[in-house]
C-alpha cells in the first residue's frame, strides 16, 4: 500500500488544479480529488501496469465530475446563501482579466472546456488528453482549435463579467 501512496502523492497537485478548474470551488475540488483517489486505490488492480498513471487518474476525476454534474442537473440548482450576497472586490485589471477568462471558460461546451484545461493548464500531450477523454487524437486537436477560437470570440465580445471596466 505504501507503493500506491508513493505513486499517487506526486499526482495530487495536478489533480487539485484540474478539479478546481472544473468545479470552481476549493472544497468541492478537494472532495472530487478525494473521491478520485479513493476510487483509484479501491480499483488499483484494474490499472494497466504499462499504462499512464496520470492519464488514468485524470480519467477517473473527469468521470466522477461528469457523474456528479449530471446528478446535480437532475436535482436542480443549489445556491449557497453566501454566493447570493453581493461582494465587492478591489478593482484590479489582472483580477478582472482572470475573472473574464474564467467566466468565458465556463460558457464553453463541456468537451471544449475539458480539452482546453487538459492541454493548456495541465500540459498533457494530445495523446494523453485523447486517452483521458476516450476520443481520437485528431478529435482532441480539432476540439482544441474550436475551443480556443470560441474562447477568443467570447473574450472579444466581452463575454466575461457582466460589469464593464470604466477608465
Amino acid at each position: 500500500m505504501d507503493d500506491v501512496a508513493a505513486l499517487l502523492e506526486p499526482q495530487i497537485p495536478a489533480l487539485r488544479r484540474y478539479a478546481y478548474a472544473l468545479v470552481r470551488n476549493h472544497d468541492g475540488a478537494d472532495d472530487l480529488v478525494q473521491d478520485c483517489l479513493e476510487r483509484a486505490v479501491a480499483r488499483w488492480y484494474l490499472r494497466r501496469r504499462d499504462g499512464d498513471l496520470r492519464a488514468w487518474l485524470f480519467t477517473i476525476l473527469r468521470n466522477l465530475y461528469i457523474s456528479d454534474f449530471r446528478q446535480r442537473r437532475r436535482r436542480g440548482m443549489e445556491v449557497d446563501i453566501d454566493d447570493v450576497a453581493l461582494s465587492v472586490h478591489p478593482v484590479q485589471d489582472a483580477g478582472l482579466d482572470t475573472q473574464d477568462v474564467l467566466t468565458a471558460l465556463d460558457r464553453l461546451p463541456e468537451e471544449h472546456k475539458a480539452v482546453l484545461l487538459l492541454v493548456g493548464v495541465e500540459d498533457l500531450s494530445y495523446e494523453e488528453t485523447a486517452r483521458v477523454l476516450g476520443i481520437p487524437r485528431g478529435t482532441v486537436m480539432s476540439r482544441l482549435a474550436r475551443a480556443r477560437q470560441s474562447l477568443r470570440g467570447l473574450m472579444d465580445k466581452g463575454g466575461g463579467t457582466w460589469l464593464r471596466r470604466v477608465k
